[in-house]
């Protein structure tokens, strides 16, 4: 962040400060562990916590400032407490603020799977033209998108923000908050149904987004996703459809291999040759996306199919480790029947040596969907004839049930189901490793190394 002053901090933030000294803050935080001299800590509360509780460690820290409600804290000579009537809603005014101070091109992102690493893939591809910062990881909700925004410093001229939801309105918040000049929406599937019902809710949502994207902008919408029409009719801003064979940009000739994947992009005529460092279809269709953003942005294919060849994804998303002539996919980070299937496809696309086996965790808010949806994967595994379909937990259970005929087996624990990898796996197999956050199908991977 460019350093701000404390007066002007307090009024982007809707608050009041008595000092007047001079000091300004050049980084905001919201985790008291994290403080370091001359920050301003955000002190939020929730269900479960009150971070006004760690004011003392917090100043102790060496905070300049923090925003606080009212009457609930007292400065002190080295820190200075800028009041609010709630600390969520001025950490949000102080992103919205701040981000009309700066006024860099803000690339909204969301959608069902493959946000994370579209914004990364985005923010590679954005970089060639313009100074990039993104979200950090997937910090990508009501107080994630405000830390990113006040991330951006003064020489940033594009930021590319990620946007995630599972509930309705969600989107709106942030939209509102991060006032987004592009728009890219990666698919429309079936992750956090059970909060919004259908998957046409969740479409309805996922369109907040470019619907509010203003008339000179741009909006990339997946090709192959049967929402984008619906979604390109409620879109003001210029509209551009990326995908795998079809598209404005379109990425077709896929060869796969255990590094990555080479293809071709066509940028309507113009067509580049390129490679992903990143197994799996869906990644395509993702850099297609990030391409075509960046396309629209005037940065040439070639440049475009360049940067490709350099991303790195965050960890846990379709990441690849060797062990022992073992290839390990890690796409623990998080699952919905979706992005299992896509996990699923990616692993028996590979031309490995050995056997290809899944090592799948539960899916999260799937609600009244959640036998139908593990199941649907345990059926889409059998029909790729995978070599093993192996489950960690009672509810993933599900998943290895329905994969007959594949050899499939349940397991209580990480370490058992680690154990039984021991004794299974040979060089040249392929595993690949996917659930929800909560199932923590990376621990499967940990026990292997470390037994």
């Amino acid at each position: 962040m460019k350093p701000l002053d404390l007066q002007t901090l307090a009024s982007l933030a809707n608050g009041t400060v008595a000092a007047r000294d001079g000091r300004t803050v050049s980084r905001v935080v919201t985790d008291s562990r994290q403080v370091r001299p001359g920050d301003l800590f955000v002190a939020l509360k929730g269900e479960r916590f009150d971070a006004h509780d760690f004011l003392p460690q917090v100043m102790a820290s060496g905070a300049t400032a923090c925003l606080v409600q009212k009457g609930r804290a007292e400065a002190s000579d080295e820190c200075v407490m800028i009041e609010v009537d709630d600390t969520l809603a001025g950490l949000q005014d102080l992103a919205r603020g701040y981000r009309a101070m700066v006024q860099p091109l803000i690339v909204g992102l969301t959608g069902s799977n493959g946000k994370t690493s579209t914004k990364d893939l985005a923010a590679v591809v954005m970089a060639c033209r313009f100074q990039t910062r993104a979200t950090t990881g997937n910090l990508n909700n009501h107080i994630g998108v405000p830390l990113t925004l006040l991330s951006l410093e003064e020489c940033d001229e594009c930021g590319v923000v990620e946007m995630g939801m599972n509930h309705a309105g969600e989107i709106k918040t942030l939209v509102d908050i991060a006032l987004p000049d592009a728009a890219i929406v990666t698919n429309v599937g079936m992750a956090h149904i059970e909060h919004l019902g259908s998957q046409d809710a969740i479409g309805w949502e996922k369109a907040t987004l470019p619907a509010n994207v203003h008339g000179e902008g741009v909006v990339v919408l997946n090709a192959n996703d049967r929402y984008t029409d619906l979604i390109a009719r409620h879109c003001q801003a210029t509209v551009y459809r990326a995908g795998t064979g079809v598209g404005d940009v379109r990425a077709f000739d896929l060869r796969a291999g255990a590094e990555g994947t080479a293809f071709k992009l066509d940028f309507s005529g113009e067509v580049v040759e390129t490679f992903l460092p990143v197994i799996g279809e869906h990644m395509v269709g993702n850099a297609a996306l990030a391409a075509c953003m960046g396309w629209a942005h005037g940065i040439a294919p070639a440049d475009i199919a360049e940067a490709l060849r350099g991303s790195r994804l965050t960890s846990g998303r379709m990441e690849t480790k060797s062990i022992a002539g073992i290839l390990f996919i890690d796409d623990s980070y998080n699952a919905n029947p979706d992005s299992m299937k896509a996990g699923l496809n990616a692993l028996a696309a590979l031309r490995n040596a050995g056997r290809k086996i899944a090592v799948l965790g539960r899916m999260g808010e799937l609600g009244p969907h959640a036998a139908e949806g593990h199941q649907a994967v345990g059926r889409h595994a059998a029909g790729l004839k995978l070599d093993a379909v192996l489950t960690v937990g009672e509810e993933a259970a599900m998943i290895s049930g329905a994969a007959a005929p594949c050899e499939s087996r349940n397991f209580g624990t990480h370490e058992a189901c680690s154990a039984h990898l021991k004794e299974l796996l040979r060089p040249g197999d392929a595993v690949l490793l996917k659930g929800s956050r909560s199932a923590g199908m990376e621990k499967v991977l940990h026990h292997f190394q470390n037994a």
